[in-house]
């Protein structure tokens, strides 16, 4: 999402976001910063589009899971929407191993369109990501792993065990215990920002321990407990959601 360049200090990043009443979306977000410098782009198991404004200019990035922590710098006067999609749902033509920890830039048609599957679509925005995703949807670009749905919720299914965890991984490029292990870190996160005690924060997330926890954190976080807690000296962290892949 942000470009790996030196830091500068200072940087400030506004986030907004809303629920999506689409079967294929997980929420719908757009970012604008203020000033530039360093941000902690934190672990995330789905996979998203970003639609990237910077100086007139206008890409979108198919930006796939974030196994870890890691940092980079967000530029001065960028704006960002972002669709974030539901486990299961993909997209055949870029596979999702392929995308964990990358990000694929599409060609652009103009300067308001991309190139897709030989065709020139134009950038979608925070109010019509829906009707974007469903035209990709009806072209067949976009389609729901099932299986994915009943690893989720422990369901009763045909397939074999290997078989449900092979086809949870090609749908969106994590093993099941991999995207929980982010999730959970995730959760600890806005916990803690609520003013959860740490011991409470351990057993609701199902950590062992509080080294436990300050592991995970430091791992797909990139912050410890402290820092989280003291996020005017931290820095800032990138878009955090909840999902409810913990319930």
């Amino acid at each position: 999402m942000f470009r790996n360049e030196p830091s500068t200090e200072g940087v400030k990043v506004t986030f907004t976001q809303r629920p999506s009443d689409s079967p294929f979306v997980e929420r719908v977000w757009s970012g604008y910063s203020q000033t530039g410098g360093q941000i902690t782009s934190i672990a995330a198991s789905h996979w998203m589009l970003v639609v990237t404004k910077l100086q007139g200019k206008i890409t979108l990035d198919i930006q796939g899971p974030e196994s870890k922590a890691t940092t980079a710098y967000c530029p001065a006067d960028g704006e960002w929407v972002g669709i974030l999609f539901k486990f299961g749902a993909f997209m055949p033509r870029f596979p999702a191993p392929t995308l964990v920890d990358n990000s694929v830039t599409l060609p652009e048609a103009t300067s308001k369109s991309f190139w897709l599957n030989g065709s020139a679509w134009h950038f979608p925005n925070y109010d019509n990501a829906e009707t974007f995703v469903n035209r990709l949807v009806g072209e067949g670009l976009l389609v729901v792993e099932s299986a994915v749905e009943s690893v989720l919720r422990s369901q009763s299914n045909p397939l074999s065990v290997r078989s449900l965890q092979r086809r949870f991984l090609h749908a969106t490029g994590l093993t099941h215990t991999n995207a929980r292990q982010i999730e959970r870190a995730r959760r600890a996160v806005i916990l803690i920002q609520q003013g959860f005690p740490i011991c409470d924060v351990v057993y609701e997330v199902g950590y062992f321990d509080q080294p436990h926890l300050c592991r995970d954190l430091k791992r797909f976080i990139g912050w410890t407990p402290a820092q989280i807690m003291d996020r005017n000296q931290s820095g800032e962290l990138s878009f955090l959601y909840k999902t409810d892949l913990l319930e």
